[in-house]
């Protein structure tokens, strides 16, 4: 399992006893604290005195998630069968893992493969809230990864295929990277196939010192959100950049149909409005939801994905 903490000691020992208590399955917890100013290292470290052969623990400066997690992918043994991505907040329920290992051993080995699922969304006191995401129409494939991520970081366990797949080729610079677990829902969808579980396998806290999470918004609300967030400059060209730094990296491993996809869409919006609108009624990338789709056109047009 790979945690990146960070000032994290309110919920941390609850949620690494539930990633002890897993039940089938032997474990290891690499864990790489990201710099912080609380706790986290002291309860850390009382931790891995206590499960000394289960928790390794590699406290260093402030990087931020995005490269916290991919240091410990480039950190991680490869002698392992399966990995796991954890936040420091959560709570594991005690069959996720042995879930998800069954439902990855369904599928054709020797290939990237990947399983993550709903969440059970709660209250910082672990109060039910509601599932989350709760339906995933579409299949989950390349032509929803590059411009939608619906797979749930903390509820992701890959085999090693798909973590040498993430490994050999992590980008030189990850500020056109979203976020680590969009990075590997498009690496492994592209090159493997996503397994997706419709039963939560998490307890998903929410709570104030959220970095990211899912959100309890109202489809109105969250809408409005987005698009002000764009309009006013955030989150502008940072799914054409990450998909070019995609295709910069493993063009060269994709299929000619596939290659061909995402070399016409980004060369169709780098043109001009009339291309634009012209593409994008034909495009193959889709996102889950009808009004997302409306929304991704609606910015690939504008210019501003």
């Amino acid at each position: 399992m790979l945690l990146s903490t960070y000032n994290g000691a309110v919920y941390l020992e609850e949620q690494i006893e539930s990633l002890l208590n897993q039940k089938d399955v032997d474990i290891q917890i690499l864990i790489r604290d990201d710099g912080s100013t609380d706790s986290t290292v002291v309860k850390l470290n009382a931790l891995k005195q206590q499960h000394p052969h289960q928790i390794i623990l590699c406290p260093e400066s402030n990087k931020g998630v995005i490269e916290s997690f991919f240091n410990l992918i480039q950190r991680s043994s490869e002698t392992f069968d399966y990995y796991a991505f954890c936040d420091q907040d959560d709570v594991w329920m005690p069959n996720k893992l042995a879930q998800a290992v069954s439902l990855l051993n369904e599928k054709e080995e020797g290939r990237p493969l990947m399983y993550c699922s709903a969440t059970q969304m709660v209250s910082h006191t672990l109060e039910p809230l509601k599932v989350w995401p709760a339906n995933i129409p579409k299949p989950l494939s390349f032509y929803n990864a590059l411009i939608e991520n619906v797979c749930v970081g903390c509820t992701m366990v890959i085999n090693k295929q798909a973590l040498q797949l993430v490994k050999k080729k992590i980008p030189a610079s990850l500020k056109n990277v979203i976020m680590h677990d969009w990075w590997i829902y498009l690496c492994v969808s592209a090159l493997g196939e996503v397994v997706f579980d419709p039963k939560p396998s998490i307890l998903y806290r929410q709570h104030q010192n959220n970095v990211l999470g899912g959100s309890t918004d109202g489809w109105a609300s969250k809408w409005r959100k987005r698009l002000n967030r764009f309009v006013k400059g955030k989150n502008r060209y940072i799914l054409s950049k990450q998909a070019r730094q995609f295709i910069q990296l493993y063009g060269q491993d994709l299929s000619p149909r596939m290659y061909k996809d995402i070399d016409q869409f980004l060369n169709s919006y780098q043109k001009g409005l009339f291309y634009r609108v012209e593409y994008i009624w034909q495009s193959p990338f889709y996102r889950q939801s009808q009004m997302d789709n409306w929304i991704y056109k609606l910015v690939f047009i504008l210019g501003k994905l």
